[in-house]
């Protein structure tokens, strides 16, 4: 059974808040190297971090703070935005503070090598996992896979619909399900969601012709406008001046064809209001996808996806 989440997932167990409830049971997790959870306070000039355990004070030096923080892979900003927020630590040990306190040492790096060898290691492509949305570039989202390791879900990954930046899809924080596409050549797992999010005809159905639907222009071309219905669907309205990508519109849906993949639509109405973010729809709910076909079996184009 899993035992690794994305941090914040622990926190609020019985397990993690009987642990925190006493010194002794502290020094019992000592010797188990149980990873637990507490909230991060404050991060000192050194960088390290200091968290809130109830009956003692936690501190993480700032080279146990991550993996990769003593290589520079990871930067010092990846502890400083941890304030404020749940971080997994085993603790390693104890201290006097200058007052006398009991301060108690933790690794927030060995609970995230725990992670790896535990569970991240195991993990294949097309395994599908939960994870969280930490933060996001124009190329791709980074999310926390497991005990706040991080893994790159590229922006073409998101969805078949192209985007322009992740931030239209996601917000940091969010949970949400991803299937692991592979892994490089350091062992840094990469991330795909589109293949959950349900299979052209799949997406099709939840439409019919005749209907007036609301979407969003994607893109802008000579040759017609296309515009999102699904964050796997879109459709393709004829070329209309004064429109721009990310407006919201209302079309007509004129056809269906699924053996060409193209759904024609009617430009009704266009706004500038922004489109609200809705919580992804999933199609698959297994654990494991090892082949995703997203055209209909009727279209002479192919596009599938084969897990590896």
């Amino acid at each position: 059974m899993n035992e690794y989440f994305p941090e914040g997932a622990r926190i609020g167990t019985a397990e993690n808040r009987a642990a925190l409830r006493s010194l002794p049971l502290l020094k019992e997790a000592l010797q188990k190297e149980t990873v637990l959870e507490a909230r991060a306070v404050k991060c000192g000039r050194a960088h390290e971090l200091h968290v809130d355990l109830g009956v003692a004070e936690g501190i993480i030096p700032r080279e146990e703070g991550a993996l990769g923080i003593d290589t520079g892979a990871i930067r010092d900003v990846a502890l400083i935005s941890r304030v404020g927020k749940p971080v997994c630590f085993v603790v390693t040990g104890f201290r006097r503070d200058e007052t006398g306190r009991t301060q108690a040492l933790l690794s927030r790096k060995r609970a995230q090598e725990k992670c790896v060898e535990e569970y991240l290691s195991a993990l294949l492509p097309g395994d599908v996992i939960n994870v969280a949305v930490t933060h996001m570039e124009a190329f791709g989202v980074f999310c926390d896979v497991g005990a706040g390791v991080t893994a790159l879900l590229p922006v073409d990954a998101v969805s078949v619909s192209r985007i322009p930046h992740p931030g239209v899809r996601f917000f940091v924080g969010q949970q949400i399900k991803a299937a692991v596409r592979g892994r490089d050549t350091l062992g840094r797992i990469s991330l795909t969601h589109k293949e959950l999010l349900g299979t052209w005809e799949e997406n099709a159905a939840l439409f019919a012709v005749g209907e007036t639907v609301p979407g969003v222009i994607r893109s802008v071309e000579s040759y017609g406008v296309f515009v999102e219905l699904t964050p796997n669907l879109a459709g393709l309205a004829e070329f209309t001046e004064d429109v721009r990508a990310g407006q919201t519109a209302a079309v007509y849906i004129k056809s269906i064809l699924p053996e060409r993949m193209k759904i024609k639509l009617v430009l009704v109405d266009v706004s500038d209001e922004p489109a609200p973010l809705r919580e992804p729809r999933y199609f698959f709910a297994g654990n494991h996808i090892s082949h995703f076909r997203y055209s209909p079996a009727a279209a002479v184009k192919v596009i599938e996806t084969v897990f590896y």
